[in-house]
């Protein structure tokens, strides 16, 4: 079987697809409970604050398994881009790490004391946790669709300041706007009464917010980074995916006018999957772009396990996957509606 999947499938390409399916459920999914915890402190009262993480309670551990899972992925069929990557990316990612434990702590302590104060300082903890994660996860991103300057070949030499250049800090405002957006219909969805329409009034200004954002960020990217665009270029055809984005972000108002909250949470995922997509697009075949020298593009055939390797990972991945993506619907469908407090919440 491993002979066959050698010789009949361009696994390097499947695995590039596959990584890029993980990261892509990691930020629909971790993305609305994260926007979720972006917009806690604008509610003052304690027990909106409790809907709020009990919104998220029963999922928000389950949603940060895609990080670990692609993370593992990207380790075992991309070493070398694993390794320059997570060396160079060392501060920033640690600091993630930091903000996702901080997050896990709060959810999890903020209901052990009867004290306002007490739980107020988790609150900010939470909060703050999740909008540095949000920005973080931009950064990154922003840093890999600018490009890298390596010292040497698959040799990634940058200190924190390094990555916070414009773009990047572009591309982390603008994941928080879109994560802020998407917790806000999240929470419309999950909610009702005067949560509910709080999370209306949020989603209006987190729309106008990631709107801005994603004009300027567009043509920022259209004007200043042009190797992204050359798959476009050469292939009208892929256009048809910012164009299924665009549609996809316009009618997420209309749905929330009319009620719809369920199909306007799908087209926000829908949305995500689309600028997730533009992304790879841009970058294929490279995973790490080098800005200062052409013949140090990390690639997904010149950075990449071997074929063996990958096609065992392939055969581990088509019997797990379906595993994973069962479980997770299981869970969703289980605490489907809206969210209610008892003596179990948090």
């Amino acid at each position: 079987m491993i002979d066959f999947f050698v010789s009949n499938f361009d696994l390097n390409f499947i695995w590039f697809l596959l990584i890029g399916v993980l990261f892509t459920g990691y930020v629909i999914l971790d993305g609305f409970d994260l926007g979720v915890g972006a917009l806690h402190l604008f509610t003052k009262t304690d027990h909106d604050r409790r809907l709020m993480i009990n919104s998220i309670g029963p999922v928000w551990d389950g949603n940060e398994v895609w990080l670990v899972t692609g993370g593992g992925a990207l380790f075992a069929a991309f070493p070398d881009v694993y390794a320059s990557v997570f060396s160079g990316f060392y501060l920033a990612f640690m600091l993630l790490l930091l903000c996702l434990i901080f997050r896990a702590v709060a959810i999890e302590f903020r209901s052990k004391f009867n004290s306002q104060w007490v739980r107020e300082c988790w609150d900010i903890s939470f909060s703050v946790s999740s909008f540095l994660s949000a920005l973080l996860i931009g950064v990154a991103m922003g840093n890999l669709i600018w490009g890298i300057k390596l010292s040497s070949p698959k040799i990634l030499s940058m200190s924190l300041l390094d990555l916070l250049h414009p773009y990047a800090l572009g591309m982390g405002v603008l994941t928080v706007a879109l994560f802020m957006m998407h917790g806000a219909i999240y929470l419309v969805l999950k909610t009702e009464s005067e949560l509910q329409a709080q999370a209306r009034r949020w989603f209006h200004y987190a729309m106008v917010f990631f709107a801005i954002s994603f004009f300027c960020m567009s043509v920022i990217t259209l004007l200043y980074v042009p190797h992204v665009n050359e798959h476009f270029k050469q292939n009208v055809l892929w256009l048809i995916i910012p164009f299924l984005g665009i549609l996809a972000i316009a009618n997420i108002p209309r749905e929330i006018y009319h009620g719809r909250e369920f199909i306007a949470f799908l087209s926000s995922c829908f949305a995500i999957s689309a600028l997730t997509s533009l992304a790879g697009i841009g970058l294929f075949p490279e995973m790490v772009h080098c800005i200062n020298n052409p013949n140090w593009h990390m690639t997904i055939y010149n950075s990449a396990s071997s074929s063996q390797t990958l096609a065992i990972m392939l055969i581990i991945a088509i019997i797990g996957v379906p595993i994973v993506l069962t479980y997770t619907a299981c869970i969703y469908y289980i605490f489907r509606g809206k969210v209610k407090l008892s003596k179990d919440s948090y």
